[in-house]
């Protein structure tokens, strides 16, 4: 980072691995229906509005997580295995991993939530969350949007 007189100092692009988004399910029609195909639709459609937002934003560089091997990953299950999302970024040469998590509380209330660690602690250095009331899940893509836009970016600023 060099600051003149004339310009600001200037940041490389933070490294984040954005892992797709994950489904927690807590309704009380969970047990009896699974996540569907459309579940599935609303969390990729989710993660590329996530995606897409923070690459256009010049803050920060996507890494590759095509490569990613992990069970936890995979099962989709980031969300649970107790940080092992920054263990997995530092393999990819990140800076920072990002999950995304959308919690059915009912089949119309839902929550969307991101965190970010610090691939080197671990530690986790921001946690944003917005709330969908009377929603479907055609809104969680909207969720990741404000999220992003409204949390993470203007931060940045």
């Amino acid at each position: 980072m060099v600051a003149t007189a004339d310009q600001p100092a200037v940041h490389p692009p933070i490294k984040l691995a954005v892992f797709p988004f994950e489904l927690e399910d807590f309704s009380a029609a969970a047990a009896y229906m699974p996540p569907d195909d459309i579940d599935r639709e609303q969390l990729r459609l989710s993660t590329e509005e996530a995606r897409r937002l923070i690459a256009e934003s010049g803050r920060y560089q996507l890494v590759d997580i095509g490569e990613v091997h992990d069970e936890a990953a995979k099962a989709g299950k980031l969300r649970d295995c107790g940080g092992c999302d920054a263990k997995i970024a530092a393999g990819l040469h990140a800076d920072q991993s990002m999950i995304g998590i959308v919690t059915r509380i009912s089949r119309t209330d839902y929550a969307v939530t991101y965190k970010i660690r610090d691939v080197q602690s671990g530690a986790l250095v921001d946690v944003e969350q917005t709330d969908l009331r009377a929603g479907a899940n055609s809104a969680w893509s909207r969720g990741a949007r404000w999220l992003i836009e409204r949390r993470l970016l203007e931060k940045a600023n």
